[in-house]
């Protein structure tokens, strides 16, 4: 495979990842509102999924009254979906020179390895259901193996760019 060819992989790769940033950002910002909607999609499967629907119900009122009593705690996912946004920019770096910036590919590897140990400890801590955890954990193998491959490639990129090493016999010559 030529280097045209894994470069395009790069960013096909990466895009994936960008859009997969932005969409959890600008989604966290309207929260009540998808709740909401996911819980009345989810209405027809109550008896097929009670445990689930009763979660989704559960955090739907926490966000209503978090919302109405304390404005302010939703301020957070504000921020969380910020940090989402700027990690999607943070990928412009590799898709205009991923051999130079490979560094940036690396951390959301190592973010995507944060994630597990972040959901397997924390969710238990603020009781969240193990259904969740799993959702959570999505995150991380959705992310990782675009990740993943970019890398590899970019690597192959880095190799191929890389000057012959010089033999002795070619250098007296």
């Amino acid at each position: 495979m030529d280097v045209e060819e894994r470069l395009r992989r790069v960013r096909r790769w990466l895009w994936v990842v960008v859009v997969g940033l932005f969409l959890s950002g600008v989604t966290a910002f309207p929260l009540e509102i998808e709740v909401r909607w996911l819980l009345r999609a989810l209405d027809p499967l109550a008896d097929q999924f009670p445990a689930l629907v009763r979660w989704i119900a559960r955090v739907h009122a926490g966000l209503v009254e978090t919302g109405d009593r304390y404005p302010f705690m939703l301020y957070g996912t504000d921020w969380l979906a910020f940090a989402h946004l700027v990690l999607a920019v943070a990928f412009w770096g590799p898709l205009r020179d991923p051999v130079r910036n490979v560094w940036v590919v690396q951390l959301g590897m190592i973010a995507c390895a944060g994630i597990v140990p972040l959901a397997l400890i924390c969710g238990p801590i603020r009781d969240i259901p193990w259904f969740w955890t799993v959702v959570d954990l999505s995150f991380a193998v959705g992310a990782f193996p675009p990740l993943w491959f970019a890398y590899r490639h970019i690597r192959a990129v880095e190799a191929a760019r890389a000057p012959a090493p010089t033999t002795a016999a070619s250098a007296a010559g």
